[in-house]
């Protein structure tokens, strides 16, 4: 069953929030997840560009009984189909994806609804309309997973601070050496994939990410 969260009134991601890469290793995508979480990650998105659907759900559902493991929601990343069959924590939606207030009544009311806003306040603001738990602003810096995707300002960040009132995310080519400016425009998260997956070490990388919240 879908773990009840009680996310439409007491949703709260703060700090690190780790977002699966592309990996055919179901191994070692599960060993590093693990070590993201236990240095701190809380919430995982799984997310995959690999075509056989047999091999994502093989996937995702390893990660979600690993998040369960650790208590740690996890999220679908664009596959609301994958997201209900599995029994996942929440979807994150992205521009050609399902509308959000659609994709509530599938789903239900304690599911987890991101939404990707790339650089655009007013869309944000309507998907905060809509019903979505957080929105996601980026790419903050150049990405290797999105090679041309959008940039996001901080200054964006600052206003959307401002005027959203659900939880902010920050997505897109954050590492160790510029979380921290990020970080200090108040939002609420910071989504990592290359940075913290490809780190020495995984753990420590997940422990001082969160440290630059305190």
């Amino acid at each position: 069953m879908m773990m009840n969260w009680n996310m439409r009134d007491s949703f709260i991601i703060k700090g690190l929030y780790a977002i699966t890469p592309d990996t055919a290793d179901l191994n070692t995508l599960i060993h590093k997840t693990q070590l993201a979480i236990e240095g701190g990650a809380s919430m995982v998105q799984y997310r995959s560009k690999i075509q056989d659907r047999d091999v994502k759900m093989q996937q995702c559902g390893a990660i979600l009984r690993l998040c369960r493991e650790y208590a740690v929601p996890c999220i679908v990343n664009d596959d609301v189909g994958m997201c209900l069959n599995l029994e996942a924590d929440g979807v994150h939606l992205g521009k050609n994806d399902d509308n959000i207030a659609e994709v509530r009544l599938i789903l239900g009311e304690d599911a987890i609804i991101g939404s990707s806003c790339y650089d655009q306040l007013s869309r944000a603001k309507q998907a905060q309309k809509e019903g979505a738990n957080y929105v996601a602003f980026g790419a903050m810096f150049p990405t290797l997973t999105k090679p041309n995707a959008t940039r996001a300002t901080l200054e964006l960040l600052s206003e959307a601070k401002s005027e959203i009132h659900i939880p902010i995310v920050a997505i897109g080519g954050i590492t160790v050496n510029n979380a921290h400016d990020v970080i200090e425009t108040g939002i609420d998260a910071i989504a990592v994939i290359t940075s913290l997956y490809e780190a020495k070490s995984i753990k420590e990388t997940a422990e001082t990410f969160l440290k630059m919240f305190h």
